[in-house]
């Protein structure tokens, strides 16, 4: 009788990963509501330990065994730095700083808001047992929560505005700049919650020598041909992962500090499309499970979902009590606050990386983990039926008024 190996059952696991999710998204058909992402994020959840595990204890033992567990998250931590690495590098600097004003006030307000009001949650959250992590200092939990409210994950943002044909327009360029600067503070706070003052001086040795490679690092991609720096590229995200992980501020940080130091315009910008977007259906899919086998509900089901829909209230009404207030600042036209505050709202994959890392550290409990995994799923899922017609209304009063409607901004 043949025993089943596990390079089979690491098949089989891969197999469910990709297979179940496109089904899901091909046949009901939820391309409007739910992309393929979001699909995948879900899929993760519903393989998990929670459901599946819960359901069906003997099969979901057979197939998620730690070897086989443990091979699943070597390709997710992979997958995961090449795709925050692409993040870094679609940050736009230069347009940000031209537009330096606007994009300030905007993205501010639009970050602080749901920041303070999610910090305001995570007090409240810190009076219930089951919800901080065990290493968790109080700020840390409170700040971590307060960002998860305020995050806007750019790649997907980018994602559904080339759906909803706007990336290339003023509004899209607009959308870029301020998911941009949001995205620098998002990490920029995530490094700060995991400074370990206990070794501080190893972080300071990171930086600093991540600051002189960062001078040689640069002047050997501008040498070079685009054909060589695709080579290079992975090279410098491991380098840079693994001086951050080694300094205590986790290999996802150094995979950004890894892209943000690279200059957009040394890639063709459909060559990092395609590299993106390939990374997104044959890696992340399985970041997504591995993602999914840490949701736990021990909590209990009804606890984590009502703190899910808290999390998402104060998220959504803290991004666009944000932006109207900097729209009545910047004097803006008449809807567009709304669109952009509703654009905005896309957390999928970044919110979920960062909380991700919030886990490892144990800032974070589990139920506190799958509370936000479920907000980011159903902020992003919200994100098209309510831009849609806010968009399609927008366009009637440009064409209504003979403006052009490339003119929409």
């Amino acid at each position: 009788m043949h025993t089943i190996t596990t390079t089979e059952l690491f098949l089989i696991a891969m197999a469910i990963i990709f297979t179940v999710p496109y089904l899901i998204w091909r046949l009901a058909r939820t391309d409007y509501w739910a992309p393929l992402v979001v699909v995948q994020i879900v899929a993760g959840i519903l393989l998990g330990p929670g459901v599946l595990g819960a359901a069906f204890p003997d099969y979901y033992t057979f197939i998620f065994r730690p070897e086989v567990i443990t091979a699943l998250n070597g390709l997710a931590w992979w997958a995961v730095m090449l795709f925050v690495c692409i993040a870094g590098i679609e940050l736009d600097l230069v347009k940000t700083w031209r537009n330096r004003r606007e994009t300030g006030i905007t993205a501010g307000l639009a970050l602080f808001v749901p920041l303070l009001a999610g910090s305001l949650l995570a007090l409240l959250l810190m009076r219930w047992p089951g919800w901080v992590g065990s290493a968790a200092q109080p700020w840390q939990f409170v700040v971590g929560i307060g960002m998860s409210c305020a995050v806007t994950a750019l790649p997907i943002l980018i994602l559904l505005m080339e759906k909803l044909q706007i990336l290339r327009q003023p509004l899209g360029q607009r959308m870029l700049r301020y998911a941009s600067l949001d995205d620098i503070a998002i990490w920029a706070v995530l490094a700060f919650i995991l400074m370990d003052w206990e070794r501080i001086g190893r972080q300071g040795a990171f930086l600093a020598v991540f600051a002189v490679a960062c001078i040689g690092f640069r002047r050997v991609m501008r040498a070079i041909p685009e054909r060589d720096r695709w080579y290079v590229l992975p090279i410098w995200l491991c380098i840079c992962a693994f001086g951050a992980d080694w300094a205590g501020l986790h290999f996802m940080v150094g995979a950004f500090l890894a892209g943000v130091v690279i200059d957009g315009h040394w890639f063709r910008q459909d060559h990092m499309d395609q590299l993106r977007n390939h990374v997104l259906l044959v890696l992340m899919p399985v970041f997504f499970l591995s993602t999914g086998l840490r949701t736990t509900w021990e909590t209990g089901g009804a606890a984590v979902f009502l703190v899910a829909g808290l999390l998402l209230l104060v998220s959504v009404a803290g991004k666009l009590a944000g932006v109207h207030l900097a729209a009545r600042i910047l004097h803006w036209p008449r809807g567009d606050a709304t669109l952009v505050g509703w654009l905005l709202q896309t957390k999928a994959l970044i919110l979920i990386i960062f909380v991700n890392v919030l886990l490892d550290k144990s800032i974070i409990t589990s139920a506190t983990f799958t509370a936000m995994l479920l907000m980011a799923v159903a902020s992003t899922m919200i994100t098209i039926p309510r831009v849609a017609p806010l968009l399609a209304r927008q366009r009637d009063r440009v064409v209504g008024t003979g403006t052009p409607e490339n003119a929409v901004s």
